[in-house]
């Protein structure tokens, strides 16, 4: 035990306080250690526009899209009735492979992700309430209501044109 004693007192004796030469060191270190920042660049002053077109209606007064509303009589899509299976997708995923005519009526055929459909005039189809409106040997025609930013309902025309099926080559 005396040995690891006498180690002991000769590890801590060798940790005197003697450190200036460490101190030193440090002062001069910190002496070269002092940041430069660049001054901030002159702000140059915005011109300040008063408002003054207080007798006019304000740019975000909520009521006057409630009014807007209030008074269209515009179309407006028939949201009662039992949606069909090809109204779940987008008019532009959908494609138009062909057309027949069956008992006098033209029915055209779509291909839905994989499935062949069967349309004829008067049937809804795509996301945005298009109903059939003639059906020819190479396209259909649909007339859609979109929603604009007012609120209103907007009629407008689309048709789907018949993809021919290319053939590959193996």
């Amino acid at each position: 035990m005396n040995k690891w004693s006498l180690l002991l007192v000769l590890v801590l004796s060798a940790c005197g306080g003697e450190q200036e030469d460490l101190r030193a060191w440090m002062v001069q270190q910190e002496a070269g250690m002092k940041g430069q920042v660049k001054a901030l660049p002159e702000i140059k002053p915005f011109p300040q526009v008063d408002y003054e077109v207080f007798a006019h209606q304000s740019p975000f007064d909520k009521d006057k899209f409630v009014a807007g509303r209030a008074v269209a009589g515009g179309p407006r899509p028939d949201t009662n009735r039992q949606r069909e299976p090809l109204e779940s997708y987008p008019l532009e995923s959908l494609k138009m492979v062909g057309a027949m005519i069956k008992k006098g009526a033209a029915h055209g055929l779509i291909d839905a992700g994989g499935s062949i459909y069967q349309i004829r005039t008067g049937n809804y189809m795509g996301q945005n309430f298009g109903v059939v409106t003639g059906i020819s040997e190479t396209e259909i025609k649909l007339k859609e209501l979109v929603e604009d930013l007012n609120g209103d309902w907007v009629e407008r025309t689309s048709a789907l044109y018949l993809q021919e099926q290319q053939e590959t080559t193996q």
